[in-house]
């Protein structure tokens, strides 16, 4: 746990002295041409903040996970050649298009996740607006298959804190498309989908680094130029209030469970997708669809 701990806190100089300036610094620029939320960057600053006093309290199911797994290990694998760095990344990959899908499609983990949709803009600040929350909800477990068959926690750690600060520079809307790596890469524009709360848009473009999972698993949805991205959630969070932005969905689940009947609506409301009801009038992807589609087929006056 204590090299874990490590990690982070030297991976977090590395991600303070480039994201941070980064941000700042387009911030300043995009004010001087057409306005900036500095409101919304400062609540993205503080959920920094506090998820990484969180972690220095040693308040992390992270640790504790990938710690009881090591011993259980199959085998000890080690960085020692190209082969092993390519199964690291190529592992790691799959298992984050796995948790990134789960975290949009499982309430429970959609309850911290939605706070990096939160944000009615798609800038650098967005990035690291993750949630208080993100180490306690046992996210850890999907890459816990990596520490299983080997690979050791703070290497683990380390490649998943790479993934995220490679798609730091993806919370943008002034990069265009790039092009053939729009087929490989996770790029800017395939994120702006994946940040955009259009209906035509939602739960699709789940990939870290590589598009390819998403491509092959048939969730991959491009940018349109006639569907301009409107970002941030179905419903908007309005607050700069960080206590709001962290704990409202929190707030509405506890809500939702008081007016449970049964143990399946329990169970519903806690791992069925985002928006479930138990008469399926709910506001999940598919409810809203639907409606949608309904819409579109009325006769206008």
């Amino acid at each position: 746990m204590r090299a874990i701990m490590r990690t982070h806190w030297q991976l977090l100089l590395t991600f303070v002295a480039i994201v941070l300036l980064a941000s700042l610094l387009e911030g300043i620029i995009l004010s001087r041409r057409h306005g900036f939320d500095w409101r919304a960057a400062a609540v993205s600053l503080a959920d920094l903040i506090g998820r990484r006093l969180l972690l220095l309290a040693g308040i992390s199911s992270t640790g504790l996970i990938f710690a009881e797994l090591w011993p259980l290990r199959l085998t000890t694998l080690r960085l020692d050649g190209p082969a092993m760095f390519l199964a690291l990344f190529f592992g790691q990959e799959f298992f984050y298009y796995w948790y990134h899908r789960a975290a949009h499609r499982i309430r429970w983990l959609w309850l911290t996740h939605s706070v990096h949709h939160s944000s009615n803009e798609l800038t650098l600040s967005a990035a690291y607006r993750i949630g208080w929350l993100q180490h306690l909800t046992g996210a850890t477990v999907f890459f816990a298959p990596l520490v299983w068959l080997g690979f050791r926690p703070e290497v683990v750690v380390m490649a998943l804190s790479l993934n995220l600060l490679y798609q730091f520079w993806l919370h943008t809307t002034w990069i265009p498309r790039l092009g053939w790596l729009e087929w490989i890469l996770n790029t800017p524009s395939a994120h702006r989908v994946h940040h955009a709360a259009n209906i035509e848009y939602l739960d699709a473009n789940y990939g870290g680094v590589l598009i390819i999972f998403d491509r092959f698993f048939g969730t991959y949805r491009p940018e349109r130029s006639d569907l301009p991205c409107r970002f941030g959630l179905v419903t908007p969070q309005t607050s700069h209030n960080v206590l709001r932005v962290e704990f409202d969905p929190w707030i509405a689940c506890v809500h939702d469970l008081r007016q449970a009947h049964s143990f399946w609506e329990v169970l519903g409301y806690l791992f069925a997708p985002p928006g479930w009801r138990p008469d399926g009038e709910g506001e999940t992807t598919e409810a809203l669809r639907r409606r949608f589609d309904v819409a579109r087929s009325l006769p206008t006056a």
